[in-house]
């Protein structure tokens, strides 16, 4: 077992874990956030996409100890108290998820898109969000979703 301390959307946390447990099975099962899905396991959807000190990453293939003292943010962590994140309004005015399985971490990679300043055009977002698959093809509500959501944003 190894000890950890983190910030997981605001809050300081202290546990202990298996070396090898992944960043996605940490916050799923002892910090019971379960808003990031787990996918393929295997790096290939972004289902399970969160920020680790502001920068997008697949939490199926990071080792929670490989985070240790580092801020990360779930999707859980996005809204102040029940107002929503732009980018999560974005989402729900223009039907940016069908079954929304995918949305967390499809939501997670369109905040880090705009606030890597790579979201400046509708191929531009196509491209950044290649790595989320959305298995029911609402691609066209996610780009328009992400437009107004980096609108919003500023």
């Amino acid at each position: 077992m190894v000890e950890l301390t983190l910030r997981v959307n605001g809050d300081r946390v202290r546990l202990e874990t298996d070396p090898r447990a992944t960043l996605l099975d940490t916050l799923r099962e002892p910090l019971a956030l379960t808003g990031t899905k787990k996918g393929c396991d295997r790096g290939q959807c972004g289902a399970c996409t969160v920020q680790v000190d502001g920068r997008r990453v697949l939490s199926c293939l990071t080792l929670a100890a490989a985070v240790d003292g580092t801020e990360v943010t779930s999707i859980e962590g996005l809204a102040d108290g029940d107002e929503l994140h732009p980018m999560q309004q974005a989402f729900l005015d223009h039907d940016g998820f069908q079954c929304g399985f995918c949305t967390p971490g499809q939501i997670m990679s369109a905040v880090s898109l705009v606030q890597e300043g790579r979201a400046g055009s509708d191929e531009q977002i196509r491209e950044g969000m290649s790595g989320n698959i959305c298995r029911c093809s609402a691609y066209p509500f996610i780009v328009d979703a992400v437009r107004s959501g980096r609108e919003a944003m500023g």
